[in-house]
């Protein structure tokens, strides 16, 4: 079980490390570019400066071959670069010739089974299917990540389901428990995770006990 948090802030990022609870960064040129950096700067940075074990750098092109020439730059920064591709028949291409490299692959924009089917097929480290985006669209995302669960365990697929688009402490909680391996955050998901108005109602019980005690 892990968490990766998506954001491009890198104060948000610097924060949340300091925690020791996140293990790596899910991110995008949309992001990026709101944080004023040029993405493979950003990416770089992230290298440097923290000891994640995935970073995932999109990558640009319509073609196979032109998602793996641009993915060079990044897999030259770390080996925890994970390169992120989309599900379609040209990224899984990709990913089939950059997983056979021993490169990470994350492959994006999941939504359904039969997809992550051929992600796992083509040696994807990661699938990430889009939980929040299932539920604007009337169908459950959760219930996507318990059938890709079902489906990997009964084929033995390596592929970590990692569970994208999360907007509640409840997607993510019924996501790990239906086998997501990887949950990504947006930075005020993580902070609830661990909030709690009863923690808080009980912690300031407890600190008026010990006052008590003192007197």
């Amino acid at each position: 079980m892990q968490i990766f948090l998506d954001t491009a802030d890198y104060g948000e990022i610097k924060d949340r490390y300091e925690t020791g609870l996140v293990s790596g960064i899910t991110t995008n040129p949309t992001l990026v570019r709101k944080s004023g950096v040029s993405y493979f700067d950003f990416i770089s940075l992230l290298s440097k400066e923290f000891n994640f074990e995935s970073i995932s750098a999109e990558v640009n092109g319509n073609t196979a071959s032109e998602m793996i020439e641009n993915a060079q730059q990044y897999i030259a920064i770390g080996e925890e670069v994970t390169i992120k591709l989309p599900l379609t028949r040209e990224g899984l291409i990709a990913c089939k010739d950059l997983s056979d490299e021993g490169i990470q692959t994350n492959v994006t924009l999941c939504f359904s089974a039969a997809q992550a089917a051929m992600a796992s097929l083509a040696g994807a480290t990661y699938i990430s299917p889009f939980v929040g985006r299932m539920n604007d669209n009337s169908v459950s995302g959760v219930e996507l990540v318990r059938a890709i669960s079902g489906l990997y365990n009964v084929q033995n697929s390596e592929t970590k389901i990692l569970a994208a688009s999360l907007r509640d402490v409840h997607h993510v909680s019924r996501c790990l428990l239906y086998g997501a391996s990887v949950v990504t955050l947006p930075t005020k998901v993580f902070d609830k995770m661990y909030n709690h108005v009863l923690t808080d109602a009980g912690l300031a019980i407890f600190e008026e006990d010990f006052k008590q005690l003192k007197e």
